[in-house]
């Protein structure tokens, strides 16, 4: 079974490597840690729902146990593999169904490769596996509910959305689509394979009815943020900064084969922090 971060050093180094991590080193100590913490879990779980080589059978034990050591927390048993968890549950309230919907999700990509889905489930999972996230993290930040659900819900389909569009390649290398089946058809696209769906020209244009709905998200959150709602809001202005960049790189490079992975280097990142002002 895959080993979980222990202690809060190793939580920070799990999230060094996120383009989040700029924003979750301006927080204020407590709220910091929770965040490695909800990090360290994310990446634990994700790495289960990832990990080609592990048996299905075995993966579904995993996040298994994962479900079953949460909910022994909440109840005051022993919390297991949960145990990193439990000074940010208890210092900010965080949720359980949150945690199992992050956990649901996980499991959707276990249970099968996940090849374009129906829009409403497209949808399910990506309120699972980061509007779930989201409502977390809005809690470490202090946000008041009505916002922090808002934002939550918008901010966490457009980042999902805008990695879907971007790892189209990497997806079909390890047998998903996570292009709807309605944005597929609409394209005129019969899909077969992963890899016969990656590699077709139309796919530009069964990209663009996604990269709509990730703008609209995008101005959606952008609108909730603009009202200067209480909390401690760099992480989130970071994420949507640094995604709708990315996102609008990807509209203008189209999404035709062959595709160049778009990135954000880390001047151009810290030169977006610097540019927020650090606003909180």
């Amino acid at each position: 079974m895959k080993q979980t971060p222990s202690h809060a050093m190793d939580l920070q180094q799990a999230a060094h490597g996120s383009s989040f991590y700029a924003g979750m080193r301006v927080l204020p100590k407590p709220r910091r840690e929770a965040m490695y913490a909800i990090y360290g879990f994310c990446r634990v779980v994700d790495d289960i729902a990832d990990d080609l080589q592990g048996d299905r059978a075995e993966r579904a034990a995993q996040l298994a146990q994962w479900r079953a050591d949460i909910a022994a927390l909440y109840a005051g048993g022993d919390p297991g593999l949960a145990r990193m968890l439990k000074p940010a549950i208890e210092r900010f309230d965080l949720k359980k169904p949150d945690f199992d919907a992050i956990i649901d999700g996980m499991a959707m990509d276990v249970a099968r490769d996940i090849r374009w889905p129906r829009a409403d489930e497209l949808d399910l999972y990506c309120d699972r596996v980061a509007s779930a996230v989201g409502r977390l993290s809005v809690q470490v930040f202090g946000m008041e509910r009505e916002p922090g659900l808002a934002l939550s819900h918008h901010l966490g389909r457009a980042l999902q959305f805008t990695n879907i569009l971007r790892d189209i390649d990497e997806d079909a290398a390890i047998g998903r689509v996570y292009l709807s089946w309605e944005a597929l058809e609409g394209a005129g696209i019969v899909p077969i394979t992963p890899e016969a769906v990656a590699a077709d020209p139309r796919i530009d244009a069964a990209c663009r009815p996604l990269l709509a709905q990730a703008e609209a998200h995008f101005r959606e959150a952008e609108a909730i943020l603009a009202k200067k709602p209480k909390g401690y809001l760099i992480a989130p202005r970071l994420m949507a900064a640094v995604y709708a960049k990315l996102l609008r790189r990807m509209a203008a490079a189209g999404w035709a084969p062959p595709r160049e992975r778009v990135k954000l280097s880390k001047p151009a990142l810290l030169w977006t922090l610097a540019r927020l002002g650090l606003k909180r």
